[in-house]
């Protein structure tokens, strides 16, 4: 029997971790900057909008994600220890 190949642990961009969700179906969802400050001039829907999340449309975007978090749909909460 041969030896047994050793798989590698990926690292998390966690910027990316922290920005962006994937759905159960795997849609990467994402939110709307510019929430931080600035706001009392903007209107009552725009701000309501902000707190919506919304999927990322481009393909090649979602895939950057995706590589940039690889376990980011794998586990909802907390990661096995």
């Amino acid at each position: 029997m041969g030896k047994k190949k050793k798989k590698y642990k990926l690292k998390t961009y966690k910027a990316a971790a922290k920005r962006f969700r994937v759905t159960g179906s795997g849609k990467v969802m994402r939110t709307k900057g510019g929430k931080s400050h600035l706001r009392r001039r903007s209107s009552k829907r725009t701000k309501q909008q902000f707190a919506e999340m919304h999927e990322v449309t481009n393909t090649t975007d979602a895939k950057r994600i995706k590589r940039l978090a690889p376990y980011l749909g794998k586990y909802k909460q907390n990661p096995p220890a």
